[in-house]
C-alpha cells in the first residue's frame, strides 16, 4: 500500500508539473503576443514620428523661404515708394519750370509788344509822363489789412507756395507786385486776397 500512495503522489504531482506547465506556457503566450502587439505599435508610432519630423523640415523650409520672398518683396515696395515720391517731385518741378517759362514767354511778348507800340504811336508830349510806368509799385500787405503773409525759406518756390496756399502762382505775383517767379529767402509774400 505504501506503493500506491506513493504512485497516487507521484502522479499528483506529475499532473499537477504537467497542468502548471500547461498554464506557464499559456502565459508565455500570451505575453510573447502582447509583446509582438507592442513592437509592431512602437513600430508605427515611430514610422509616423519620422512622417511628422519630415513634413515639419518641410513646413520650416517653405515658412523660411517665405520670409525672404516677404523681405524681398518689402524692399521692392519700399523701392518702388521712393521712385514715386522722386518722379512726383520731378512732375512738380517740371510743371513749375513749364509754368515759368509759359510766364516768361507772355511777358516777353507783351514787352515786344510794347515796344512795338511805342515805336508806332507818335512821341508823346514831354510834360505828360505816363504815370502808371513810373509810379512805385506800392506795398502789397499794409498794416490792418486782412491778408495772410509767408516768409519764403530755402528751397520753396513760388509754384509750391501757391500750391500750399491753394491759389495759383499768377495770384501770388499780383498780389505781391512780381514780374516773374524769381523769390528771395526771407522774403514776406501776401498769400491771400488783400
Amino acid at each position: 500500500m505504501a506503493r500506491e500512495t506513493i504512485l497516487r503522489l507521484t502522479a499528483t504531482c506529475l499532473c499537477g508539473m504537467a497542468l502548471t506547465g500547461c498554464v506557464m506556457a499559456e502565459k508565455y503566450e500570451a505575453e510573447k503576443a502582447r509583446s509582438l502587439n507592442f513592437q509592431r505599435l512602437l513600430a508605427q508610432e515611430e514610422k509616423r514620428t519620422g512622417d511628422l519630423d519630415a513634413e515639419l523640415k518641410q513646413t520650416k523650409a517653405q515658412a523660411s523661404e517665405l520670409e525672404a520672398r516677404n523681405r524681398e518683396m518689402t524692399a521692392q515696395i519700399q523701392a518702388v515708394r521712393e521712385q514715386l515720391a522722386s518722379i512726383q517731385e520731378e512732375a512738380a518741378a517740371s510743371r513749375e519750370a513749364e509754368s515759368m517759362r509759359t510766364h516768361m514767354k507772355g511777358e516777353s511778348k507783351g514787352k515786344k509788344a510794347k515796344k512795338k507800340a511805342k515805336a508806332e504811336a507818335p512821341p508823346a508830349p514831354a510834360t505828360a509822363p505816363a504815370t502808371e510806368e513810373l509810379a512805385p509799385a506800392s506795398p502789397p500787405a499794409m498794416a490792418g489789412s486782412s491778408a495772410s503773409a509767408h516768409v519764403v525759406e530755402a528751397g520753396e518756390t513760388l509754384y509750391r507756395i501757391a500750391r500750399q496756399n491753394g491759389v495759383s502762382v499768377q495770384q501770388l505775383r499780383e498780389w505781391n507786385n512780381l514780374k516773374n517767379d524769381v523769390i528771395e529767402v526771407g522774403q514776406e509774400l501776401v498769400v491771400s486776397p488783400p
